[in-house]
C-alpha cells in the first residue's frame, strides 16, 4: 500500500503542476454549484494546499472549515494560506485511518485525494462521511477514477502530459460506477457522476433531511 504523499519532493511536484490539470476548473465549478452558500460547516478531506476550501469560502465567508491532510508539505501550505482566517482549522490526519471526532458538517468535500486509499478504505471512509453529515448535507468528491480500458487510460495520460512509466504508485483508482453504487448502498441519495472528463470525475451524494 504505497503512499508517497508524505515525501516533500512528491508533494512539491504536485503543487507545481496542480493549476495546469486540464478541465480541472470545470469540475470545480460544478462542485461549487452544489454546495449551498448558507452552509455553516465544511470538511475538506485531503485538502492539499487548501485550494478547494478557499474557492468555497469566496461565496461562503461565514462557513467554518476544517482542512484535513497528512503531508507535512501540504499542511505547511494550507496553514500559510489561511494564516489570517480564524474560520479555518487545519487538522493533521491520514485518510487511511478512521476520521477523528470533528463534529458534524453541512458539506464534506474532497479533491483528488481519496483515490490514494485502498478500495476497502474508500468504502469505510464513505460511511464515515455519511455519519458526519447533517441531514440535508452534501458530499462532493472531485476524484481521479479508473478508466474502463487500458487504451482510455493511456489516452488520459497523454492528454495530461503524463508518462506511463512515471505513474504515481500512490494511486488506487476505482471506477465511477462502483463508487456511485457504493455511496447509494450506504444511504446517500441522488448519487451520480455530476461531471466527468476522461479520468477526472465529480461524484456527489446527499443525506436526506
Amino acid at each position: 500500500m504505497v503512499n508517497l504523499w508524505d515525501r516533500v519532493d512528491h508533494a512539491l511536484g504536485y503543487l507545481a503542476t496542480a493549476d495546469q490539470v486540464p478541465h480541472r476548473t470545470e469540475g470545480e465549478a460544478v462542485l461549487l454549484d452544489h454546495v449551498p452558500q448558507n452552509v455553516k460547516r465544511i470538511l475538506d478531506l485531503g485538502t492539499g494546499n487548501g485550494r478547494l476550501l478557499a474557492l468555497l469560502k469566496i461565496n461562503r465567508p461565514q462557513a467554518f472549515g476544517i482542512a484535513l491532510d497528512f503531508s507535512p508539505t501540504m499542511l505547511a501550505a494550507v496553514r500559510e494560506r489561511f494564516v489570517e482566517d480564524e474560520t479555518v482549522e487545519v487538522v493533521e490526519h491520514n485518510l487511511d485511518l478512521p476520521l477523528p471526532s470533528l463534529g458534524r458538517f453541512d458539506a464534506v468535500v474532497s479533491s483528488f485525494a481519496i483515490h490514494h486509499c485502498t478500495d476497502e478504505r474508500k468504502q469505510s471512509l464513505y460511511a464515515e462521511v455519511f455519519d458526519l453529515l447533517e441531514p440535508g448535507g452534501v458530499f462532493c468528491n472531485l476524484e481521479h477514477v479508473a478508466s474502463p480500458t487500458t487504451a482510455m487510460h493511456q489516452r488520459f495520460c497523454k492528454a495530461i502530459g503524463y508518462e506511463l512509466s512515471r505513474e504515481d504508485p500512490s494511486n488506487k483508482l476505482l471506477d465511477v460506477e462502483t463508487q456511485v453504487l457504493l455511496a447509494s448502498e450506504l444511504g446517500f441519495t441522488d448519487v451520480d457522476c455530476y461531471w466527468k472528463w476522461l479520468e477526472l470525475a465529480l461524484l456527489i451524494g446527499f443525506k436526506l433531511g
